[in-house]
């Protein structure tokens, strides 16, 4: 959400999708429940104890949403008519194109009841047996929220940069979160004429005048999607306007930073990013590629890493929110690199050659094929078992990892096959990823399995069968072997040595 005043304009609404999937475990096997029960969410209360269980006395989107979107919502309850997260369980919806239960459009706040903020806020997640009422399976998981969308770093009256002054001067409002909003629109006008499209805005029901500043000063919001092409918002624009993803990058690119006098186009790191995205509080990017450090604890992925840099972007062939880098441009032949993109002023993104590791081709759209829509072992979402797009499993923050610790008892990606199987399949290539069985069964299996296809265990185990970051214990593991016990500590990369002469000793 972009702050938390909504009368001058709105580029994002308070909007939160929260999804879920069932999996009945089974003997050998496992598989999704997608009827007879009813799944809710409602809130939880944070680390610290406190709630949040109403947007609508922290916002005054609600006194605006007519205006702005063109229908008439209850407080606290979504632009997808889901309510805000409360102590009274709200029910998500089966979505049988995703196999997926979702709650889109939860209008979440990044502030507690009591005031304080916490951009982590927790729900819980609740299946219930439809007929009888009866628990099935609970979850706790996070919200992530931010409301800092904040332009008032260049835009705002006070805050001295001259480059972002509209040339008649400042609009100059005691409110800090409309002050610097009503200078955007005053910019806005001075370089771009309305007039033009004001027939077609009103026959979408937006009564706008001449310009932006005086609509909003007379008591109307603007929102922007409606001229600007938005996917997050599913408005198609006008033509010759170009797509708010488009035209925000693209104009910013050559913005110099004021806190560095560096272009934001030319950081390599994701501060410039912060300095619109959530952000310097909020920490977006905190999941296992946000915190990879190299020996010397200095980071080795940004922002830039994975989406090139800000006029990439905004590249006006590109579709925004709907093409983006993939984990196959990273993970691949058994390798895992830190730079998605061979050029990051272009975003042009580093060859795939193979898709052990891929998301699912031309979803949810043809020409994209996006992590947080794809879908792999036993057609669990892939953000199921390794996490939100941002915060991939472990996650720096201690909120995103509650689910996968009461899952299996740590955190991290869920490896433990038992979090769905009762009792462990025997596979060799019928894994996540095509991987074999793990635990003390693999012990007397995998013989067999390498003997003449020794080649095929490189691709975690490494080319040199020492082991790979592919091939890592996620926790300490003991197993009974030949000559006694052997014990891994969590982290240990296993290879063909630790038991062996090589792939192949005795």
């Amino acid at each position: 959400m972009d702050g938390n005043d909504y009368s001058v304009f709105s580029i994002l609404p308070p909007y939160n999708n929260l999804v879920a999937q069932l999996v009945k475990k089974g003997n050998g096997t496992a598989s999704r429940v997608v009827s007879g029960v009813t799944i809710t969410y409602e809130a939880e209360p944070s680390f610290a104890g406190k709630w949040n269980t109403i947007s609508s006395t922290k916002t005054n989107f609600w006194e605006h949403v007519g205006a702005l979107f063109g229908v008439t919502l209850s407080p606290d309850m979504g632009l997808k008519n889901n309510a805000v997260q409360s102590t009274t369980p709200q029910p998500m919806t089966y979505n049988a194109e995703h196999d997926w239960w979702i709650a889109e459009g939860i209008p979440t706040s990044p502030q507690n009841d009591d005031g304080t903020y916490n951009h982590y806020p927790m729900v819980k997640v609740v299946a219930r047996e439809t007929l009888s009422g009866a628990i099935l399976a609970t979850t706790t998981t996070v919200l992530p929220v931010s409301d800092e969308m904040d332009c008032k770093k260049c835009h705002g009256s006070t805050s001295g940069y001259s480059a972002a002054m509209p040339a008649s001067g400042w609009e100059n409002d005691p409110n800090a979160e409309k002050d610097y909003k009503l200078n955007i629109l005053k910019l806005h006008d001075e370089q771009n004429d309305i007039s033009p499209y004001l027939n077609d805005l009103k026959q979408l029901g937006y009564d706008y005048t001449g310009s932006l500043l005086a609509t909003a000063q007379s008591g109307t919001p603007i929102l922007c999607a409606i001229c600007h092409k938005s996917n997050a918002l599913g408005t198609s624009g006008f033509s010759g306007i170009p797509p708010l993803t488009t035209a925000i990058h693209s104009l910013h690119a050559d913005v110099l930073d004021p806190s560095n006098g560096e272009s934001l186009n030319s950081s390599t790191n994701r501060t410039a990013c912060y300095t619109c995205h959530p952000g310097s509080s909020t920490q977006c990017l905190r999941g296992a590629m946000g915190k990879a450090t190299d020996a010397k604890g200095n980071t080795l992925m940004q922002c830039q890493s994975c989406h090139g840099s800000i006029s990439a972007v905004g590249a006006a062939t590109r579709e925004g929110w709907l093409q983006a880098p993939s984990c196959q441009n990273c993970h691949q032949n058994g390798q895992r690199y830190t730079e998605a993109v061979t050029d990051a002023l272009t975003g042009a993104l580093t060859p795939v050659v193979d898709t052990r590791f891929a998301t699912n081709a031309n979803t949810p759209a043809a020409g994209s094929n996006l992590y947080r829509f794809s879908r792999g072992h036993g057609q669990l979402q892939c953000e199921a078992c390794h996490g939100a797009t941002h915060a991939i499993y472990p996650s720096l923050r201690a909120e995103d990892n509650v689910q996968s610790i009461a899952a299996q008892g740590h955190a991290g990606t869920i490896a433990e096959c038992t979090v769905c199987h009762t009792t462990v399949p025997n596979t060799v290539t019928g894994g996540p990823h095509g991987m074999h069985t793990i635990g003390q069964q693999w012990i007397s299996k995998h013989q067999d399995a390498a003997d003449g296809n020794a080649k095929n265990c490189t691709a975690c185990h490494g080319k040199d069968y020492r082991g790979s970051q592919l091939s890592k214990t996620f926790s300490a593991r003991s197993f009974s072997i030949d000559h006694g016990t052997k014990t891994f500590a969590a982290g240990h990369q296993v290879s063909c040595y630790d038991c062996h002469n090589g792939p192949d000793g005795e």
